[in-house]
């Protein structure tokens, strides 16, 4: 089936032409220039917090302005490559137009999930995310569940050269883990991986029944958006219960002989938070106040915008609740419940190919608030 390529370009254009819409590259470059003026000030790193946050915030600028002005150059080359494959005849004409071809596959999957960043316009959509997974119903399968999507996540992050820190490990007796809490420390993390939140079920042979039975086994994913300095979530020390224990590690031995890790109970609202992964009580009190903030500044956020739904910390990883299917037996297939988004590899998703998910929940995220206000 022959390509019709002046039909594909004028409606990549279009799509392109949308984005830039809504990218504003003129206030891109204001921007840059702006933080590159606090860059390039002598007494930057006298304040650290800041002189990261300047430079993280000049870095991620820039990419997004070269993403946009790369991809417009990108669709000029390809018209053209068509231009010159219709100056030419035979063998050298094929060769061009499979060069368009692939060229053109490409810009297509790059341009759509160009476009998927500019339908993150919540909130908090552009800060840093907390992500917690929780093991469910299911027992020591849904405890190494649990590890399985931590494991996908965080190479999820690595192929997209997001940085990340495991903030706590609660492992399970057996195998696997009862919950981990890490940070993703990107713009529009939170905007990103928000749509990860719910319960994520599994269906596999059990490697744990010796019988060889069907087992199937829930986790529940939370997704909060990371507290920032100027947020000003104050929690007076009457609401706060503060527990220190000894960290452990897989199988409960003791990796401390010092109590350093610290369980954080904040009294109003029930919440607690458990960090034990920094060195020092100090450090973990520090960890577990910063995430206790984010969720209440989560809270407070969906008790002011009604359309929020239920603190990401309610999922109730069982039957009801469900949002992605993982079965490995008796055939292999992911399946997202929301979006109808499926692959069959599951091996490459457990690996953190979960992009295309992704994508498809923040369009299906859009879609729904797109609904609602009609």
């Amino acid at each position: 089936m022959s390509i019709e390529f002046p039909e594909e370009i004028e409606s990549l254009r279009l799509t392109f032409a949308n984005i830039v819409a809504v990218t504003h590259p003129d206030q891109l470059r204001e921007q840059i220039a702006d933080l590159s003026k606090q860059a390039a000030a002598p007494d930057l790193w006298d304040d650290p917090e800041k002189a990261q946050q300047v430079t993280s915030s000049l870095s991620h600028v820039q990419s997004e302005l070269a993403r946009v002005t790369k991809m417009g150059e990108r669709i000029d080359d390809l018209e053209a490559i068509v231009e010159l494959a219709g100056e030419e005849e035979g063998e050298d004409r094929e060769l061009l137009l499979e060069e368009a071809t692939a060229s053109l596959e490409k810009i297509q999957r790059d341009l759509s999930d160009l476009e998927v960043r500019t339908l993150l316009s919540g909130d908090y959509d552009e800060r840093a995310a907390v992500v917690t997974i929780r093991s469910g119903a299911g027992g020591v399968d849904a405890a190494d569940f649990a590890q399985m999507l931590l494991r996908m996540y965080l190479r999820w992050a690595e192929r997209n050269e997001y940085p990340t820190t495991v903030m706590d490990t609660s492992y399970a007796e057996e195998a696997g883990i009862k919950s981990a809490t890490f940070e993703v420390n990107a713009p529009y993390a939170y905007g990103t991986l928000s749509v990860e939140a719910g319960t994520h079920r599994l269906v596999r042979i059990s490697p744990f029944d010796n019988q060889g039975r069907r087992q199937t086994s829930f986790a529940a994913v939370e997704v909060i958006p990371l507290i920032e300095s100027t947020d000003h979530i104050d929690i007076p020390d009457s609401d706060l219960k503060v527990d220190v224990f000894r960290s452990s590690g897989p199988g409960g031995q003791s990796v401390n002989t010092t109590d350093s890790a610290v369980r954080m109970t904040h009294i109003p609202t029930g919440i607690v938070v458990s960090m034990q992964n920094e060195k020092s009580q100090i450090q973990n009190r520090a960890a577990a106040l910063r995430v206790l903030q984010s969720r209440l500044l989560q809270l407070r956020h969906e008790q002011e915008q009604a359309a929020r739904k239920e603190l990401a910390g309610d999922v109730k990883a069982s039957w009801g609740d469900q949002m992605r299917s993982y079965v490995l037996q008796p055939y292999q297939m992911v399946k997202d419940l929301r979006t109808g988004h499926e692959n069959g590899n599951t091996a490459a998703v457990f690996d953190g190919e979960i992009d295309d998910f992704i994508n498809a929940g923040i369009r299906w995220r859009k879609d729904s608030e797109a609904g609602q206000e009609q």
